[in-house]
């Protein structure tokens, strides 16, 4: 191995190659090498560190690992106040803007650069000697929150700058915008769903919580950017004497800037760009909401200045809002998986940027009231990127008559139990009794991530729950042949193949069946955390609060909602009963250095061996990981008969794609 002297060379050639490496893929999305590649040189710095502690360095790739959670988050004073833009939605205003500068600069024309304005949560970011030193949210603009741990955990954003194109400043405080990927954003929000959480109204809101937690971990496991934009304070070496050469200096830095960034020259180059980022806004992949008129001289920029909100070099361009005034002709209200019973607006349609809307949510009973919403009120909806709508505010008629005060129902709409408040929400208890309830929680139990039960989407589903055959989800076992066929949309052939699909589930994991049971705030990870610490379901339905608090990521509410999921007699009748009826519950073990240790498999099509969670099982007991889509960091795809949209999605990135034989032969490799 290696002496202290070679191992801090080698420590530090590793640093400088992963660093480039992690620019080469979050920053300008054109990596180099194969994931399996990157992780044996990260590997590799991870044991010589480990080796010698005295060599780790706090801007080691390594050290972007989440720590333990914060206590709170400190105030900090920014290093240059962060003032707030002036916006305007007028094309007028734009060209007052301009005849303005204009005037400054003895009626020249003006440089001026263009910039998508994007809708994320506002950062400050200072470097110290090339190093990341502290981040902050922009708060009131002269102090924001310390969020330094957790913009750490944000790949795209350097834990010490390039050196390479230009010398790095002695200190450099930037603005930048964190934001989530629309992609992402949807995702999480399905996640939540799945988990019986809240979700996120917009990408920005799910960027700013997620940059807000407390416990770093969890910013490490959303998908975040940030877009750098610009300079706020810098010395030690020469300032650009340009935005468009600030831009570029970012990018020399390592830092992650907009591609669709333009120069301009006129008000007419500036309609021209905001007609094109309009058109272009739901196709860019994060929430823009209009474009930022910059001055390009730094210099006239400081001659400028600022009044005391706004500095007089720059104005935002609003869009258009995606929102439109109806009439709210009705309120019902939905019950769901979790027995939360949600308002919702019934609305005269109304087309808001290209969709009709008919529908909106109206959040909880407090909302409503705070908005004053009535049956027969005008209201003004909105949409943003691809949410649920939303119904913001009443717009006030002159001498109209309004209908009664909306109330909560005192029983729920579905099984008529009384309904129980918990702070804003009202829930029904009847739990798997109340209909909405059952076949929300049959669709969980049936999902991908669950027990992967094929061909019962939610047509089948209702049918089963109307006709009484499926009571529990412990029923879904005891199926026959006959029962299906005479369901709207079946035969023989696809009754035969939804039983053998509930036949493969009978032997899911330990993790995937304590997901499928739908534990109010167990999302897969938290079952598989339980699963590999406590092993077996006798063991998780028994632990105690505190044995369950001792799993790392489980804290006090989370550990009190799981062993009272267990203490309720029809939870424990559910699952005996589904013991009864055949299911066999597989225990995870990984195997270290097993014969796929640090391989990643994703699955499509149907396998003859075995189930899909089965096979998925196999993967991580000997040692890999098995995720649900491709990507860059798939090493195998394993396409079974009818294999679906997987297939092409990893040829074009080059993942090697397995046959089944091919599969097991590797499982059997000593």
């Amino acid at each position: 191995m290696y002496s202290l002297e070679q191992a801090r060379r080698r420590a530090g050639k590793l640093r400088a190659e992963i660093r480039r490496h992690d620019h080469l893929y979050y920053v300008l999305d054109r990596p180099e090498i194969s994931d399996a590649a990157y992780d044996r040189l990260f590997a590799e710095l991870s044991r010589i560190e480990v080796e010698f502690p005295a060599l780790v360095t706090p801007d080691s790739p390594t050290q972007r690992v989440a720590g333990e959670p914060l206590a709170a988050f400190p105030s900090v004073r920014h290093v240059v106040p962060m003032l707030s833009l002036e916006s305007v939605t007028d094309p007028a205003a734009v060209r007052s803007f301009v005849t303005r500068l204009e005037a400054v600069r003895g009626r020249r024309r003006v440089a001026l650069v263009l910039e998508p304005k994007f809708d994320g949560l506002s950062l400050e970011l200072v470097y110290e000697r090339g190093k990341l030193a502290r981040a902050s949210t922009r708060g009131d603009g002269v102090r924001g929150e310390g969020v330094t741990a957790n913009v750490k955990t944000i790949r795209s954003v350097p834990l010490e700058l390039s050196d390479r194109a230009r010398s790095v400043p002695r200190l450099l405080a930037l603005r930048g915008e964190a934001m989530m990927p629309e992609r992402d954003f949807r995702a999480l929000n399905r996640q939540l769903e799945r988990e019986a959480k809240p979700v996120f109204a917009n990408p920005r809101n799910a960027a700013a919580g997620s940059l807000r937690q407390l416990d770093p971990r969890i910013t490490s496991r959303r998908h975040l950017t940030v877009f750098f934009y610009e300079i706020l304070a810098i010395s030690g070496t020469a300032a650009p004497r340009t935005h468009w050469e600030a831009l570029s200096a970012l990018r020399d830095w390592g830092l992650r800037t907009s591609p669709l960034s333009r120069h301009a020259e006129s008000a007419d180059d500036i309609l021209a760009y905001h007609r094109s980022m309009e058109e272009r806004r739901s196709t860019t992949g994060f929430e823009i909401d209009g474009v930022v008129v910059k001055l390009d001289d730094l210099e006239a920029r400081a001659r400028l200045g600022a009044t005391a909100r706004h500095p007089r070099w720059a104005i935002a361009f609003k869009f258009t809002a995606r929102a439109a005034l109806t009439r709210l002709a009705g309120i019902v209200v939905q019950v769901g998986r979790t027995g939360a019973l949600t308002p919702v607006a019934v609305l005269d349609p109304v087309d808001i940027g290209g969709v009709t809307v008919s529908r909106a949510t109206l959040h909880n009973r407090e909302e409503v009231a705070r908005k004053d919403l009535r049956i027969g009120d005008q209201v003004r909806v909105v949409r943003a990127g691809d949410v649920i709508p939303e119904v913001v505010e009443r717009v006030v008629r002159p001498r109209e008559r309004r209908g009664r005060r909306f109330t909560m129902p005192a029983r729920c709409p579905a099984c008529g139990t009384r309904v129980v408040r918990e702070g804003p929400l009202d829930r029904c208890p009847n739990g798997l009794v109340c209909p909405p309830q059952l076949i929300g929680a049959i669709e969980h139990f049936a999902s991908r991530n669950a027990l992967d039960i094929r061909g019962l989407g939610g047509s089948t589903i209702e049918q089963l729950v109307a006709r009484g055959l499926v009571k529990s989800v412990a029923d879904l076992f005891v199926l026959r042949e006959a029962d299906l066929v005479r369901l709207e949309g079946f035969a023989q052939v696809s009754a035969r193949k939804l039983l053998r699909s509930v036949e493969h589930a009978k032997h899911p994991e330990l993790a995937r069946f304590l997901y499928a049971l739908g534990i109010p705030g167990v999302g897969l990870e938290t079952a598989r955390d339980l699963a590999a610490h406590l092993e077996t379901l006798d063991a998780i339905s028994g632990a105690g609060q505190s044995r369950l608090r001792s799993i790392p990521g489980i804290g006090p509410r989370l550990a009190q909602g799981i062993a009272a999921f267990f203490r309720r007699p029809e939870n424990r009748r559910v699952v005996a009963s589904c013991l009864a009826r055949g299911v066999e519950i597989g225990v995870e073990r990984r195997v270290r250095g097993g014969p796929l240790s640090g391989k990643t498999f994703v699955f499509t099509g149907s396998l003859d061996a075995m189930s899909r969670p089965r096979a998925e099982a196999l993967v991580r007991a000997l040692g890999g990981d098995a995720a649900a889509s491709v990507g860059r960091k798939t090493d195998y795809l394993v396409a079974g008969r009818e294999p679906g949209s997987k297939l092409g999605r990893a040829r074009a990135l080059g993942v090697k794609v397995l046959g089944e034989r091919r599969f097991l032969e590797m499982t059997r490799k000593p």
